[in-house]
């Protein structure tokens, strides 16, 4: 006899409520109970409370799991969804209202480190808009979306509002080249771009995802960037930065190359330090190696530079292409485009500056081991002689010739004329060495 799949819904959803109350009620007492080991036992207590909520949860379908979310108080859904691994989590969002990914997604809201943001145009300046539900993005008329490290929560509430289908940023960098810049047939413009990230310890370059949908653009990345918050900070301060998405645009792509021109000039003034110190005193091979470890730094961020612009002339040259822009945007991305080339020359510049660093290093390391293999040579001439003559000394024929005088009278006249033999070699390579020294200061 086949279950009435109501009443098997009903027990489930019926299940999950019980357990949820009795997470409650026995939070509330272990947390009123004086004991030894309070906090072991409370843990112990919900973890055996939890792991049988997700066995109940791992048995439902989607559909089931959305039903109880939808009836479910906000601090209650956000307990059941924790309690989801990723994997039902996306066939589970397909199936709930816009109500409950409202709540799934809002806890961050209103922090700083918001993981969603958007700005509207208010009196000519970027204004950021305050998002406490989802209808707030559609009433404000919004031309900038900023995605930073979004949870896959915020990418479906945010995709559900515009239409649009986000990509998971831990990914953006799996793209082939071709797959970087494309157009859909419903209008939306996909760019990924590298920005470069530059900081004291470590310098790389972060994929960055733009959609241009409807004059709206959205960028997904999976960190800050100092890029985005110098613009935001300038269209916030200044009257009429931007007056719509595709300026907003233009200008992060502008100000990445800013980025990166700041960047070179960095490595100018540390090539500079290495330089002074290269070509200004003799160094050890300890000083050298770190030295090297400072110029490979350098090529590295070079190197990064180099591919940042490279992609960014890209991006440009796609919108130029693609006739997107209007004609005081297509002037500006000439401009654009303008600074980008002018960079090509120094990052051209640095690296042979580099590689004259990294040869004059290099060069100052086998100085070193040529006058330590210098040393060792002397001393083999010195002691080929006297190996030569202890051979002798040991011989059974010295004994022969030295028969009648005291052992230690003989072995003492050898050992001092070892010494003499010694000296005398170690004058005629010093006398040869200055002589050749003073040809080379003649010539």
């Amino acid at each position: 006899m086949q279950k009435d799949p109501t009443l098997q819904n009903h027990n489930s959803q019926q299940a999950i409520l019980d357990k949820l109350l009795k997470h409650k009620i026995i939070a509330d007492l272990v947390h009123k109970q004086d004991m030894p080991h309070h906090s072991l036992v409370e843990v112990l207590v919900r973890k055996e409370n939890i792991a049988q909520m997700q066995k109940i949860l791992n048995h439902l379908p989607p559909e089931e799991i959305a039903h109880i979310l939808e009836v479910l108080p906000p601090e209650d859904q956000l307990l059941i969804w924790e309690q989801l691994d990723d994997a039902h989590k996306q066939p589970i969002l397909l199936e709930v209202p816009i109500s409950v990914l409202q709540i799934l997604g809002k806890q961050d809201y209103k922090t700083e480190k918001s993981r969603v943001k958007a700005f509207n145009l208010y009196e000519g300046r970027l204004h950021e808009i305050s998002i406490n539900k989802p209808q707030d993005l559609l009433d404000a008329k919004p031309i900038w979306i900023d995605l930073v490290a979004p949870t896959f929560e915020d990418r479906i509430w945010v995709g559900d509002i515009f239409g649009i289908d986000f990509p998971d940023p831990e990914h953006l960098s799996d793209l082939e080249s071709s797959a970087r810049f494309y157009v859909e047939e419903n209008g939306e413009i996909h760019l990924h771009s590298d920005f470069l990230l530059d900081k004291e310890d470590v310098s790389r370059n972060i994929v960055v995802a733009f959609i241009l949908y409807k004059d709206i653009l959205f960028s997904i990345r999976k960190e800050e960037l100092p890029v985005f918050r110098l613009q935001r900070l300038r269209a916030l301060s200044q009257a009429n930065y931007v007056s719509n998405s595709r300026d907003m645009l233009l200008d992060l792509y502008a100000a990445n190359a800013e980025y990166s021109a700041d960047a070179l000039e960095d490595v100018y003034v540390a090539l500079e330090i290495v330089g002074n110190q290269v070509l200004n005193k003799p160094m050890s091979d300890e000083e050298a190696g770190k030295i090297l470890i400072d110029i490979a730094n350098e090529e590295d961020l070079n190197g990064r530079i180099r591919r940042n612009v490279m992609d960014t002339r890209r991006a440009v040259s796609f919108l130029m292409r693609s006739k997107f822009l209007a004609k005081d945007q297509l002037e500006y991305s000439q401009q654009i485009l303008r600074d980008i080339e002018s960079l090509d020359g120094h990052t051209a510049f640095l690296f042979d500056k580099i590689n004259f660093l990294m040869d004059a290093v290099v060069g100052f390391i086998n100085i070193n081991q040529n006058k330590v293999v210098k040393r060792l040579t002397v001393v083999s001439v010195v002691f080929m002689p006297l190996n030569v003559l202890a051979g002798i000394g040991g011989m059974s024929e010295f004994s022969m010739m030295t028969e009648g005088i005291p052992w230690p009278v003989s072995y003492g006249i050898f050992t001092i004329g070892l010494a003499i033999v010694g000296w005398f070699t170690y004058v005629i390579l010093r006398f040869l060495e200055e002589l050749e020294h003073n040809k080379s200061g003649k010539r």
